[in-house]
């Protein structure tokens, strides 16, 4: 079993609070500090619990939060009935790809409220209407710049 260093550590450390500031628990950030530098890259919830310190069922619940956005995936080795975690090859594009659908669904949101604002003043919608701008143009925007950081990759998805 892979046990970290107290470098390794404080990193780990470093990347729970970085995830803590963004909303996660803690732990869901220390799982993702460890899958970006243990060996193997690929670690058993066992393995990481034991990395970690952690409780495995503390471990499920970061798991089961970490999952769904496409940066963390669990996977499977021939013959193996262990299931094991790592970071997706491309896990932080998927997770940002995700967020950026979000900003079309909150636009709509946004317009949703401004148009139950109907007539009100300007000075009662502006909050509102700030904000629906903003989503405006991260909407329109963001598809751009993945595209821009797909073609650096080599990975150009236009033609």
């Amino acid at each position: 079993m892979s046990t970290p260093t107290d470098d390794e550590a404080a990193f780990v450390d470093r990347v729970a609070e970085f995830f803590a500031r963004e909303g996660l628990p803690l732990i869901s950030g220390r799982v993702v500090g460890w899958l970006l530098i243990c060996d193997p890259p690929e670690q058993s919830p066992a393995q990481i619990a034991e990395a970690l310190q952690v409780s495995r069922s503390s471990l499920s619940t970061a798991a089961r939060l970490l999952t769904p956005s496409g940066l963390v995936e669990t996977v499977r080795r021939p013959g193996d009935r262990n299931a094991y975690l790592r970071i997706s090859a491309d896990g932080w594009s998927r997770m940002l790809e995700r967020r950026y659908a979000h900003a079309a669904g909150f636009r709509e949101v946004t317009e949703l409220g401004l148009r139950v604002l109907g007539e009100a003043s300007d000075q009662r919608r502006e909050r509102l209407a700030n904000v629906n701008d903003l989503y405006r143009f991260l909407e329109a925007e963001l598809p751009a710049l993945f595209q821009r950081w797909q073609r650096t990759r080599g990975k150009d998805p236009s033609p």
